[in-house]
């Protein structure tokens, strides 16, 4: 699967409202808010923040500055990109990690305003440095590989509210563009079950920031299509919003998940969608 199909997901001017609160948020944190707990496995508010740091500085350097690490060869398979982020990750927390609160915002400032300042000179249509990897694509545009990191930077700050009790960011303005991301995957993660051609799943993500994303099997694999098609369902799920983002981010396992989601029809096609995957790591 390659370069994005389906209508751009535009987001390059929502970074800066979306970074605007996360510097409000973190200059109004407590010193015991920094050592809280969050829903990333050994990961504390601070070390989130310092990924959030890590992630967007690597990004300047490797995409917009073009270091010799930059230079992009064959993707590693999935188990191996997925060390390979890994790695990556836990040696920027370590070092972003051990810097104070108040350095931490401070760069935290600088960098995602040159970030988001490099998205917007991207033309949207234009092949991507970075492949899409939860959605199976090998080549992606522009407009998919920046609306994943906006999924990245959006999700990582509501783990941080989550941790320290601070209102979400269930927004449609911010939110919506972050589910509908997530919905891309969907194909990919239907693509090894089975079913009749021309059958459908219907997928309810419940709430302002949701929507309905309806997939139909043709002769050789799953794709999203009209939700107003008129075709045979054969299972539609509904998730609630605030589970749906925690389930696609690892946050959730898809058994505690299971009792809050609506499915009627075909449950191993319906439940299939808590199975879906949009982090790499």
């Amino acid at each position: 699967m390659t370069l994005s199909a389906g209508r751009p997901i535009l987001t390059a001017s929502l970074f800066e409202e979306l970074d605007d609160r996360l510097l409000a948020l973190l200059e109004d944190l407590h010193f015991e808010d920094w050592q809280r707990p969050t829903v990333v496995p050994r990961w504390n508010v601070k070390q989130i923040a310092a990924h959030l740091l890590d992630t967007a500085l690597r990004r300047l350097s490797l995409d917009r500055d073009r270091t010799p690490a930059a230079v992009h060869g064959p993707a590693p398979a999935a188990e191996g990109l997925t060390q390979l982020v890994n790695d990556m990750n836990a040696r920027g927390v370590a070092v972003y990690g051990a810097l104070s609160a108040r350095v931490l915002v401070s760069l935290l400032r600088v960098a995602t305003r040159e970030l988001r300042e490099f998205f917007l000179t991207l033309d949207p249509m234009q092949p991507a440095a970075w492949s899409v990897s939860w959605a199976g694509e090998a080549q992606s545009l522009n407009w998919f590989d920046t609306a994943r990191e906006f999924t990245e930077r959006w999700h990582h700050q509501q783990q941080i509210r989550l941790a320290v009790a601070r209102p979400g960011i269930m927004t449609p303005r911010l939110c919506g563009p972050v589910l509908e991301c997530f919905m891309r995957a969907l194909p990919f993660a239907y693509r090894d079950l089975p079913s009749a051609i021309g059958t459908g799943v219907r997928i309810r993500i419940v709430g302002d920031c949701g929507g309905e994303w309806l997939l139909r099997r043709d002769a050789a694999h799953w794709q999203l299509v009209d939700p107003a098609d008129h075709i045979d369902v054969i299972a539609a799920t509904s998730i609630p919003q605030d589970l749906a983002w925690q389930v696609f981010t690892k946050a959730v396992a898809p058994a505690v998940a299971r009792p809050f989601v609506s499915i009627d029809g075909d449950e191993r096609l319906g439940a299939a969608v808590l199975q879906m995957i949009t982090i790499v790591g």
